[in-house]
């Protein structure tokens, strides 16, 4: 671990996701049988829940992906959503699955539920691994989850602590925040 192992606790252990992850690509592949689908991977944290997710889908499926902010450096929100890459695929049409690692307030979400919506797709589901509802400020219709968390602030699989600690297996939380 790339910090100080003293300040994190083993929240879920890999087999632990990849239980998560086989259980959500289980209901997909139920509910998208003989249609295929474009997945839009949010970046940087959803890369490698999406790379295990892809792997369990037995459909046709297209990969984008928009790099949203809301965070900069800090472990809140400020509420204002900045599009920093977008997506290139024409959409229309088409069966759509955002993809996210957490879910917190929602306003990140809903800004690109709402966006992609409007492009015209025959359905935009929202997926994700972990889901921390008691934070949600904004309604957004998360059909995909993982795991209802509570409130903390976790590391690992994706999620980071400015920019570090994305590539450790298991999820951990944060005991002392700075």
């Amino acid at each position: 671990m790339s910090l100080d192992e003293k300040n994190f606790t083993k929240y879920l252990n890999r087999h632990e996701i990849d239980a998560a992850v086989q259980s959500i690509a289980n209901r997909i592949n139920a509910d998208y049988a003989g249609k295929s689908v474009v997945l839009v991977g949010v970046l940087k944290g959803a890369i490698v829940f999406m790379s295990d997710l892809i792997r369990h889908l037995n459909m046709e499926t297209e990969v984008e992906f928009v790099r949203l902010s809301s965070y900069g450096k800090a472990r809140t929100s400020t509420g204002t959503v900045t599009i920093i890459k977008d997506i290139q695929a024409d959409i229309r049409g088409k069966h759509v699955l955002i993809v996210e690692e957490i879910i917190d307030s929602g306003r990140t979400l809903k800004f690109l539920f709402d966006r992609l919506k409007s492009a015209g797709p025959a359905s935009v589901e929202i997926v994700t691994l972990l889901d921390k509802s008691s934070k949600r400020v904004v309604d957004v219709p998360v059909k995909y989850v993982g795991r209802l968390i509570e409130d903390q602030f976790l590391v690992g699989y994706g999620l980071d602590l400015e920019e570090r600690c994305r590539n450790l297996p298991d999820i951990y939380y944060l005991k002392y925040p700075n």
